[in-house]
């Protein structure tokens, strides 16, 4: 789901709780849900636990290699033979 469904889906108070959960303010969340800020990972991080992974890593950064912090991505098996 996209931060802005998952914020606009919400009470007012309850954007601003979430935003304090997430170490920021809910400007800033809006900001992110319409792209005019960058999210920074750990506020990405932030996010996925506070919404209970509803907004995830990956939608919020998809620049970021997520499967790696995650333990889920395949091993470059190329880099370990050389």
């Amino acid at each position: 789901m996209s931060l802005k469904t998952y914020l606009f889906g919400l009470s007012m108070a309850d954007r601003a709780r979430l935003a304090d959960r997430c170490g920021t303010t809910y400007g800033h969340l809006r900001n992110v849900s319409y792209g005019q800020k960058p999210c920074a990972a750990e506020l990405a991080i932030n996010i996925e636990r506070e919404t209970s992974g509803a907004v995830r890593c990956e939608d919020l950064r998809p620049d970021v290699d997520w499967g790696v912090l995650r333990a889920t991505a395949t091993p470059n098996l190329a880099h370990e033979a050389g």
